[in-house]
């Protein structure tokens, strides 16, 4: 089939019922803007799909990550292990702790940490490990977690892309001391900005709330409720403010009540994809492993024309961005799946890094590819990108 006409189709597009937009004028008209009923109820439901104790909404990944490892102690001067491709969020929150980040290269068939690297790496200062199941394909948490009992090391899953995968029939985000995860645009459940953080500790997921509301022993909801609603918390935390406010948390709730439907979506486009492009010998699509449910945040491909080879990364690198240039001239929005943090400016003056320091995590900077995956995605607009892909030369 040929399409005469052309089309735009963007990476990712924002697909909300008109009862979910609606939905953040129930706390308008209550008066009650953050941190309230509408949050609970979100934190409920999360707890509820994921099957996590506890759900503690925030204002977004990146300061849940940040409230993790606060929570848990991170310290100036530990060092943490990141997996050196993601998005720089993960590394980030290290920094801002005064801690070092320490970076694991990655397994290019999955684009998550290679956890047979995990040795090398851990020292007298290791604490903490922040696996990343990125993209909605889960880390290997098993050996993972193992590793870091046997080091006595915590785990915040940056479950950022988590949502709907499972790993041996578990919720990514309940595997570790702590999961979050992220409510930007791009993600099957979006309130503008937002995240979520997930644990099965009583007395950390207590800290946690402690420290996204100022430290406050008790929230204004709580106080709100309970019989002297007059008198003002104790403060045992020097805390921050990274509260979700009710009108991020309406949306959030209200697109909850179709997750399973959203998920199953994403997998169908992707399973099309997977059909369509199976006999491309040149562009490798997500992989698939006995005991992973993928969640699909995005579609990440490995462009391959050649041998991904650390000799021939630069050339596959301008064949990958003229075929991605060709494809935005016919409308198609593509992107590198994520970036190499360590090659990032930031990253390689302070740390003194190389792009072949990690040579896994270089090649998928430079080598990988996502196609255009979201919820509301029309099947003329995916026939588009099947056809343009399939009948493109590279």
């Amino acid at each position: 089939m040929s399409f005469a006409k052309h089309m735009d189709v963007p990476i990712a597009r924002t697909s909300l019922l008109e009862s979910e937009v609606q939905s953040v004028m129930e706390p308008l008209r209550s008066g009650w803007l953050v941190q309230g009923p509408k949050v609970r109820e979100f934190e409920n439901k999360w707890s509820e799909f994921t099957g996590a104790k506890h759900s503690i909404a925030v204002t977004s990944c990146t300061t849940g990550l940040h409230l993790s490892l606060a929570a848990l102690g991170l310290q100036p001067g530990d060092e943490v292990i990141v997996p050196a491709f993601t998005w720089i969020a993960t590394a980030n929150v290290v920094e801002h702790l005064g801690a070092k980040v320490v970076f694991c290269d990655i397994d290019l068939e999955t684009f998550n940490l290679d956890i047979q690297q995990l040795d090398s790496l851990v020292t007298t200062k290791t604490k903490a490990i922040l696996p990343v199941h990125l993209f909605g394909m889960a880390a290997d948490m098993e050996p993972i977690n193992a590793f870091a009992k046997y080091h006595k090391l915590w785990v915040a899953e940056d479950a950022a892309c988590g949502f709907g995968s499972r790993y041996k029939g578990q919720h990514v985000g309940t595997l570790g001391h702590t999961g979050v995860f992220s409510f930007h645009p791009r993600k099957a459940i979006t309130t503008g900005e937002g995240g979520m953080i997930t644990t099965q500790d009583d007395v950390l997921a207590a800290k946690l709330r402690r420290l996204r509301d100022h430290g406050a022993a008790m929230s204004d909801l709580q106080r709100h409720l309970g019989a002297r609603p007059y008198l003002l918390a104790d403060h045992p935390d020097a805390g921050y403010n990274q509260r979700m406010t009710d009108l991020q948390a309406a949306l959030g709730s209200a697109q909850m009540n179709r997750a399973f439907d959203i998920i199953q979506e994403r997998r169908r486009l992707a399973l099309r994809y997977d059909e369509a492009f199976a006999k491309l010998a040149w562009l490798r699509t997500p992989v698939h492993r006995a005991g992973y449910e993928h969640g699909y945040q995005s579609y990440p491909c490995l462009f391959h024309p050649e041998s991904v080879k650390p000799n021939a990364v630069f050339r596959i690198n301008e064949r990958r961005n003229a075929w991605m240039d060709k494809l935005q001239k016919v409308g198609i929005s593509t992107r590198p799946a994520t970036h190499a943090v360590h090659m990032l400016t930031f990253y390689r003056e302070k740390y003194k890094l190389r792009p072949l320091d990690f040579p896994n995590a270089y090649a998928a900077n430079h080598c990988s590819i996502s196609l255009p995956l979201f919820h509301g995605m029309t099947a003329e607009e995916q026939d588009y990108v099947i056809e343009q892909v399939v009948e493109s030369t590279i």
